[in-house]
């Protein structure tokens, strides 16, 4: 697996913040602004095996919403999630960041991708509508500290303040 030298362990969040902006600038589309985050996301911060976006769409059976997945870095991933159901459903359902040391420990994880051990979802919100939710998978249990919450969703909130959604 290729490795950017550039990823870090203890990224400058100030300074991907500001990456962000610069990255959309120019461009408000939400499919071309979630490309864009996403892959400056797995390409900048260390030992993720999966960075992208699930967006809100009508249920596929019977009422309610789901999960549909959007741009995203890494393996292919679980195409439609329930809201409600693993750490993305969980998120979209709470409005809430949910960080999940061990998703082995997790009540009703979905395993997308079987080498994945901690999780990450922010959820998107604009304009009290709940857009969708960002996923960050790690191979490594205990990956994402409080900071990595913190900086994250500084970085969601550049990507929200720069698309139209």
């Amino acid at each position: 697996m290729h490795i950017n030298p550039e990823r870090s362990a203890r990224p400058d969040y100030d300074l991907l913040v500001r990456q962000v902006a610069s990255v959309l600038e120019g461009e408000r589309d939400l499919i071309a602004n979630a490309s864009q985050f996403s892959a400056l996301v797995y390409d900048t911060l260390a030992d993720l095996n999966w960075a992208g976006f699930y967006l809100t769409v009508p249920a596929k059976k019977g009422e309610g919403q789901d999960l549909l997945v959007g741009p995203f870095q890494g393996k292919p991933a679980c195409a439609r999630i329930p809201f409600g159901r693993g750490v993305c459903g969980a998120t979209a359902v709470e409005r809430k960041t949910i960080v999940v040391p061990d998703v082995h420990a997790f009540p009703g994880h979905i395993a997308c991708d079987s080498a994945s051990a901690s999780e990450i979802v922010l959820p998107l919100i604009k304009d009290g509508k709940l857009v969708g939710v960002f996923d960050i998978d790690s191979p490594t249990v205990d990956r994402f500290s409080d900071d990595d919450r913190v900086g994250l969703e500084r970085m969601v909130a550049a990507f929200l303040e720069g698309t139209d959604c």
